[in-house]
């Protein structure tokens, strides 16, 4: 049985995220998942990809393949409460029952904290952070 626990899944704040994104050696490096479902409309952020929480059952087995070789993996829904940390959670676990315990440490899995409500309030309007933005659907946030 895993160790690997909502509680024991470590938070990247936005702050943290968006230097990643902005330094020029670590993108190749990361993968942000994006798990929103219907709510994925108004933006999202640059490099991410979008994988429904309600496909991810079906689409975690190539996840854990294709995110093989990253240093980083985080993921976030709207508010990063639910679907964002069960989503990460799942994978952790995925990805420890198929290259075992010691392979799977060297990769570092992530919530981002506040999930995309929080990082469009600060980055939403930067182009270099966020694609697709659509401020009028985030005003009532």
């Amino acid at each position: 049985m895993s160790s690997i626990t909502i509680g024991t899944l470590p938070r990247m704040s936005r702050d943290s995220l968006s230097a990643l994104l902005l330094s020029t050696s670590t993108p190749p490096k990361l993968a942000i998942i994006d798990v929103r479902d219907s709510d994925h409309i108004g933006g999202h952020i640059h490099t991410s990809t979008w994988v429904p929480s309600s496909s991810l059952d079906t689409r975690m087995p190539e996840l854990v393949r294709t995110l093989k070789d990253k240093e980083k993996v985080v993921f976030h829904c709207a508010l990063s409460q639910q679907r964002g940390p069960s989503a990460a959670l799942r994978y952790a676990r995925e990805r420890e029952r198929v290259y075992g315990s010691e392979e799977s440490h060297k990769q570092q899995v992530y919530v981002l904290e506040g999930g995309f409500v929080q990082w469009q309030e600060k980055y939403g309007t930067d182009e270099r952070l966020t694609e697709a933005y659509v401020e009028d659907i985030w005003r009532e946030y």
